[in-house]
């Protein structure tokens, strides 16, 4: 296939250099002209694969139109806030759009593939999602994930386009619930760092896991989901990885503010973003308009975005009403 990758962070370029590695015709699209010079010129992207050689196979292009053209599928690796604004430019494009960014648009509620439907009316909406963390992608190291669309023959080419001895790739048709699983998760996981942040211990994350499952399948179900696919890679696989691994982003943004540093100032100075951070914001908004009870989010969003305490946020979940446990 003619595959091109829209996004050269880290996860677009492991991505895309695992597709080139299968043999695909693969070009990676950078905003940056800088960065695809660089990839072209000495087949690393240092800033976010630093030491990572990629493969000689793979193309850089700064010029979008350019990555795209002729291609089957196109493979968007781009963070949230740019996700419409960039598919927007790809309306004409009449392959398979896979997403494998992990979000909720605040204003409309929708995950990345309703975005699809409306910025890009001609490609057949997929999703990629699971416990994957691209440094250990890049590597090679043993990973499983899942490819979601509507149509299971979709689902399979994207299945076969990606799946390599040591990235085994599942598939799904429960679109809506693989990606609020992925979405819905890093909110966890900057919980789970705060609970680091704060010194706490094993008991205490154990649980914050354990109960924020049930509340993203509560979200979930509503928004359409099926009850199941929580259980899988994309929702507790994708859950456990993020809220325990030191390579998870939301992770240490999590625990940075657990040890007392402000959020407009890891914001300012991260060089990734934290998905959750937006997120949070959205969740915390789609919860209210379908009347779904979500404590943990909500307490994240108070610290985000409300200067709540992080120990007041902690006190007020533990001091919920009785209740038995769903």
């Amino acid at each position: 296939m003619k595959i091109a990758v829209i996004g050269a962070g880290a996860w677009g370029t492991a991505l895309a250099n695992l597709l080139a590695q299968n043999n695909h015709r693969v070009t990676l699209w950078a905003h940056n002209a800088a960065r695809a010079d660089e990839i072209r010129e000495t087949g690393r992207n240092e800033r976010y694969l630093p030491g990572i050689d990629l493969s000689s196979a793979l193309e850089a292009e700064a010029n979008l139109q350019k990555a795209v053209s002729g291609a089957d599928c196109a493979v968007i690796a781009l963070p949230s806030k740019a996700f419409r604004e960039v598919t927007a430019q790809l309306a004409d494009f009449a392959g398979i759009a896979v997403s494998v960014t992990k979000g909720i648009e605040f204003e409309s509620g929708l995950t990345m593939s309703g975005i699809l439907r409306e910025t890009m009316p001609r490609a057949i909406p997929a999703a990629l999602s699971g416990p994957t963390l691209a440094a250990e992608v890049a590597r090679g190291f043993p990973a499983a994930i899942v490819a979601a669309a509507d149509q299971e023959s979709t689902a399979r080419q994207v299945q076969d386009a990606f799946h390599r001895p040591n990235f085994r790739v599942y598939t799904c048709n429960d679109l809506p619930g693989v990606e609020l699983g992925g979405a819905l998760k890093n909110v966890i996981a900057i919980a789970a760092g705060m609970c680091d942040g704060l010194g706490f211990g094993d008991n205490s994350k154990a649980a914050l896991v354990t109960r924020a499952i049930a509340e993203i399948r509560r979200l979930g179900v509503v928004c359409g989901a099926r009850t199941e696919t929580f259980s899988g890679l994309s929702g507790l696989g994708d859950l456990m990885v993020t809220c325990f691994s030191r390579l998870s982003r939301n992770h240490t943004f999590g625990e940075r503010i657990g040890r007392g540093e402000k959020v407009e100032t890891l914001m300012e100075s991260a060089i990734t973003i934290a998905e959750g951070y937006p997120t949070a914001r959205s969740a915390h908004r789609l919860a209210q308009k379908m009347n779904v009870e979500t404590p943990i989010i909500e307490e994240v969003y108070a610290t985000l975005y409300e200067n709540k305490p992080i120990r007041q946020a902690l006190q007020e979940l533990m001091q919920r009403d009785l209740k038995a446990e769903d």
